[in-house]
């Protein structure tokens, strides 16, 4: 047995227990199972993504050099002048593969601004690149972000400035006086590269943590639940989950860590929050920075928080902040499945593959909202309305939950389904599976109508408050039933041997009084188009309801 190593974590190791030799078999069929489904980059793709982040560096170079000589400071300034271009996420982590986004953090100098110096000047540069495409930046996210796409690679670009004239080549973001002075959405965009450098520190097999984790998010983009936007967990919560773990079973393998990830958590008792270690605070301390962070104990918001997983690094957040009580639930079924599959494949001694089975979303539900979303213009309109109805989609669960009282369950799929472009119109498509809540008496179930009509067109004006609405950009919420699924929707879902469940006689899917796509969806009003008056300058909708 191994020594016992350095107390990692806020509590003690649950098992010191090291892997034997069938663990790392197991562990080693994991690994060719993981190189057989794609997901680690060959030699050319890790040479590609060297590259754009050189050439990435090369034009953020030339972008603060040129801002510095033009705010007028000597040319000793301008040769010093530089900006950090600093990977994080995934790629930091060392668990990217192929096709996987880069996360880059700019850090400029004090001087330069994230309004009109990152947003404008440098999108501008960007934009000239002849390898830039897919440009698109989102100063108004909660981290502001430009994403575009750099030798065809998926990059989402933040920025920081700090409280510095000449940003040093060795600049330690775990240094807490790089903070001081800077606005919250600066220190968002700050905490993505430490964070990532904690987790790395704080595990104590970073080989074990890289493997694990690469399993644990290929299961969960397969089983639907790998989206922060969508209100499911994104790559760093999943991340510190591993990490949990890891200082749990400090000697385990990979074989051994996956099957206890899926027994901790689907039993645990949310909202206990998950840590690495005890949250640190800076009240009263040399620099007084008093950033917020997360802690119950001291701040009221923080109590409704559902799903609380805790970053390493200060000032401490939750990166499951999107969590809602819908995502919550689908999550934990996910991962209670995926604890059963485990169990049967280590008490049947087969291999992994069942585990990574993919979510088959339109078999199990019959009935849907379907959210469409159209503009009339170019590709680039297109992406931009879609980031935003996305960002806006787990609203829409939380209202019909809450508006039914509970009795209507959502399952919000976080996957877009495009349609054919019309002419110069184009549309993806979003869903939302409902169910009722089973614990209602099943002749009470029989009996329930829901009228989503208020619901969806609450939904509907939220969604046209969006800053830089233009005309052309189009919502349509509505109710289809499995049978009634888009053409375009069901070529993408063939495969050999698969078809999709039909609706079969007497089901139990849920009656809507709702705008519908098919005419077996109940309504109690007559059919008619309403249309709401916009806000000065900015909102038109049309909503259809039909019996």
């Amino acid at each position: 047995m191994a020594s016992p190593p350095q107390l990692q974590g806020i509590t003690e190791p649950i098992s010191l227990i090291s892997p034997t030799p069938a663990n790392l078999e197991s562990t080693a069929q994991l690994e060719n199972l993981l190189r057989e489904e794609g997901l680690y980059e060959s030699a050319e793709e890790t040479a590609v993504r060297e590259e754009v982040l050189r050439d990435l560096r090369g034009v953020v170079d030339r972008w603060v050099k040129r801002l510095t000589r033009q705010r007028g400071y000597p040319d000793g300034m301008v040769d010093q002048a530089i900006a950090l271009v600093l990977p994080f996420g995934s790629y930091r982590l060392g668990v990217h593969g192929r096709g996987s986004d880069i996360d880059a953090l700019v850090v400029g100098p004090s001087y330069v601004d994230r309004d009109s110096d990152f947003f404008d000047a440098l999108a501008g540069a960007l934009a000239e690149t002849a390898a830039v495409t897919e440009l698109q930046p989102v100063p108004g996210a909660h981290v502001p972000v430009i994403k575009m796409r750099f030798h065809g690679v998926q990059v989402d670009l933040l920025y920081a400035s700090v409280c510095l004239p000449v940003v040093p080549s060795d600049l330690d973001l775990r240094d807490r006086s790089v903070l001081r002075g800077l606005d919250l959405a600066t220190v968002r965009s700050l905490n993505g590269v430490p964070v990532a450098d904690e987790i790395l520190r704080l595990v104590p097999d970073a080989g074990a943590f890289r493997t694990t984790l690469r399993c644990v998010k290929h299961w969960a983009k397969a089983r639907g639940v790998y989206s922060n936007v969508a209100g499911f967990l994104g790559g760093v919560s999943w991340a510190i989950l591993v990490a949990r773990v890891c200082q749990l079973y400090p000697n385990a393998a990979p074989s051994m860590l996956l099957p206890r990830f899926f027994r901790i958590f689907a039993r645990w008792k949310w909202p206990s929050p998950v840590m690495l270690h005890a949250i640190e605070h800076d009240d009263g301390g040399e620099l007084g920075l008093r950033l917020p962070v997360w802690d119950p104990r001291r701040n009221p918001r923080d109590r409704i928080h559902l799903m609380p997983i805790v970053t390493p690094a200060y000032p401490c957040m939750n990166s499951g902040y999107n969590v809602s009580h819908a995502t919550l639930r689908v999550i934990t079924e996910q991962l209670g499945v995926g604890d059963a599959v485990c169990q049967e494949i280590i008490k049947a001694g087969g291999g992994w593959g069942p585990l990574f089975q993919p979510f088959h979303f339109f078999d199990a539900y019959k009935s849907y909202l379907k959210v469409d979303v159209t503009v009339t213009g170019g590709e680039d309109d297109h992406r931009e309305w879609k980031g935003w109805v996305e960002s806006r989609l787990r609203q829409l669960s939380a209202r019909v939950e809450a508006d039914t009282s509970g009795m209507l369950l959502c399952h919000l799929h976080p996957q877009a389904y495009p349609a054919e472009p019309h002419e110069q119109r184009r549309t993806s498509s979003f869903f939302v599976g409902l169910s009722k809540q089973m614990t209602q008496p099943p002749a009470q179930q029989q009996q329930q109508v829901f009228d989503l009509r208020a619901t969806m067109q609450g939904f509907t004006q939220e969604v046209y408050t969006y800053d830089y609405w233009r005309p052309g950009m189009e919502l349509a919420v509505v109710h289809v039933r499995r049978k009634d699924l888009p053409s375009y929707v069901l070529r993408q879902l063939r495969s050999p041997g698969r078809q999709l469940k039909r609706k079969r006689a007497g089901d139990d899917s849920p009656s809507l009084s709702s705008p519908s796509a098919s005419d077996d969806c109940e309504s109690s009003s007559s059919s008619r188009n309403v249309k709401r008056a916009p806000a000065p300058g900015r909102i038109r909708s049309s909503f259809e309801n039909k019996t």
